[in-house]
């Protein structure tokens, strides 16, 4: 099979087969505890920090109630809200936990997202950001080699979103009151992680908005495949 002008294409081997899985159960598992995150959050939509947080406590933040339509069930239900979130933080949480334990192995973290000194430099930084705003995404002489700006969002995902995300929920539990006190002590009490877990949340959001505009831009049709099979086809600049 072969592009106008006669010139094979080249396809390279992208997504290992973890990392494939972990994607899409994160579209599923992320979709779903948004809905029904912004579902619990309309039963008090208003953020504090510290120990407490009730309606006569200073809040730092008041939220609009969110329409149905954003939520999940799609109606005022804070019961099944709850266990809508519940059930999909576990999925949540033991998929990265796999997604982890498989990285280590198959030494993807190494291989794809380990920052290098000199990509943090600021000429390199500026090259890499110049990069993007022309459209080119891939490096010519390692197209399947991630750049610095995505190894740099794709680490604060995998490493500070998701896993704040996990533990301030933890420190949400009452349970926790008993079982892991410290946790709480971290955070700096259950309503400041409340809030660090809004804004987590609020975080990954715009990680995701982001990763969905540079895809489309990328080519939506072979960055899906790539995402679905594991190999990405090479454009035709880079041959």
């Amino acid at each position: 099979m072969a592009p106008k002008g006669g010139q094979a294409m080249r396809w390279i081997y992208k997504h290992n087969v973890s990392t494939r899985i972990w994607h899409w159960i994160n579209v599923v598992a992320v979709f779903i505890m948004i809905g029904s995150g912004l579902g619990i959050l309309n039963a008090h939509p208003h953020l504090y920090w510290g120990q407490f947080g009730a309606n006569p406590d200073p809040a730092w933040i008041h939220l609009p109630r969110w329409p149905g339509w954003m939520t999940i069930p799609g109606n005022y239900n804070l019961a099944l809200s709850r266990r809508w979130h519940l059930f999909f933080a576990l999925v949540l949480g033991f998929a990265l936990l796999g997604f982890m334990l498989s990285s280590l192995i198959n030494r993807h973290f190494q291989k794809q997202l380990t920052i290098k000194a000199h990509e943090i430099t600021p000429s390199h930084l500026w090259y890499d950001i110049k990069e993007h705003l022309a459209l080119r995404f891939h490096d010519p002489k390692d197209p399947g080699a991630f750049n610095v700006l995505q190894k740099i969002a794709y680490a604060s995902a995998i490493f500070i979103m998701i896993p704040a995300i996990i533990f301030t929920g933890l420190a949400m539990s009452p349970g926790m009151d008993a079982a892991w006190p410290w946790l709480i002590d971290l955070f700096g009490g259950r309503s400041s992680a409340r809030s660090i877990h809004f804004i987590a949340m609020v975080a990954l959001i715009g990680f995701i908005i982001v990763h969905l505009a540079l895809v489309i831009l990328a080519g939506p049709i072979g960055e899906i495949r790539s995402m679905i099979t594991g190999y990405w086809r090479v454009p035709e600049d880079n041959h």
